[in-house]
């Protein structure tokens, strides 16, 4: 779940451990300002006074999950990180139809934001990093929410978090995970303006294939989840030169995917929502493939490369947020 931290101690870009990998992306992968439709002031102020607003109303929310039923409290969250993504002036579009039962839910990871567009549209449980749960109002809210928590730096703790997934999803839980183990710029097979990725891979951060474990010892399907972001009305192949994204290979018309809302690098989070805040007609698209049934896979590492999959660009999408 991202954001991974408030501050983040200072890493070369390109390295890490296995445990915890490292994707390549970095600062320069972000678009140049001047490149990006921009909020006003005072549109700007508004978004921060909604947030603002947003989480007191997590606080009152915190008092009242644990009075609603079980069947309700999926709807309060879904209604609640919609409200905050339209203050942050987001919009959602989902492209694809979800399961109404138990799925592991496996999304590439680029945002912060990414956590709001999934519990958006879905009463998924999701699978969050240890340090989250000291989090003001928004570590409440995870616990209180059912979210599970994997501890990075204690690697002999993963297959028991595995168990605990595989265990929710056998009660009839959706459970939403991002096998990347990191964030990514958003923009595979694709270059910034500043150049491409430093990894110089189409997929700076394949998925991970550990957690399509619970899936198997649940017998539940797998969906994979891909999000993108891109600016409304910026479509076709970007031009040449000093822009927000420039093609490295031909690429077919249609929303043109922007890295200005990647939380990448050693960027702290104040920074990421401050950009974001600033920021005109963005949009987050979630796209639903196709379930991949138990009997697909019996081994977690071709379930892992099955669901690590570009979208079919074919289908129509629903606006949620606007």
């Amino acid at each position: 779940m991202a954001p991974r931290s408030l501050a983040r101690s200072p890493r070369p870009v390109g390295h890490g451990t296995f445990w915890r990998p490292r994707s390549g992306c970095g600062a320069g992968c972000l678009p140049p300002p001047p490149t990006v439709p921009a909020a006003g002031r005072l549109t700007r102020l508004i978004r921060l006074t909604g947030v603002l607003g947003m989480l007191a109303a997590g606080l009152v929310l915190l008092v009242l999950l644990p009075l609603l039923t079980r069947r309700l409290r999926p709807v309060a969250g879904r209604l609640w990180a919609r409200g905050l993504l339209r203050t942050l002036g987001v919009r959602l579009r989902l492209i694809g139809r979800l399961p109404d039962r138990a799925a592991l839910l496996a999304a590439n990871h680029v945002s912060w934001l990414d956590t709001l567009a999934i519990l958006a549209v879905t009463p998924a449980r999701l699978l969050a990093k240890r340090e989250i749960r000291g989090w003001p109002v928004i570590g409440a809210l995870a616990r209180v929410g059912g979210t599970l928590f994997i501890d990075r730096d204690r690697p002999r703790t993963l297959p028991g978090t595995v168990a605990d997934v595989a265990a929710a999803l056998r009660a009839g839980h959706q459970i939403a995970v991002f096998p990347q183990a990191t964030t990514t710029c958003g923009t595979a097979g694709r270059a910034t303006s500043a150049g491409r990725c430093s990894s110089g891979a189409p997929r700076p951060a394949p998925f991970r294939p550990a957690l399509f474990q619970a899936a198997l010892d649940a017998e539940v399907p797998v969906v994979p989840l891909t999000l993108t972001y891109h600016f409304a009305g910026r479509t076709g192949t970007p031009p040449a030169g000093p822009a927000d994204l420039a093609p490295v290979d031909p690429a077919p018309a249609g929303p043109v995917p922007t890295s200005v809302a990647a939380f990448i690098g050693d960027e702290a989070l104040w920074p990421s929502v401050r950009r974001v805040l600033g920021l005109r007609d963005l949009v987050v698209t979630l796209d639903a493939g196709a379930p991949l049934p138990p009997d697909r896979c019996r081994h977690r590492r071709a379930l892992a490369r099955l669901a690590d999959r570009d979208p079919a660009p074919t289908r129509s999408a629903l606006d949620l947020v606007g």
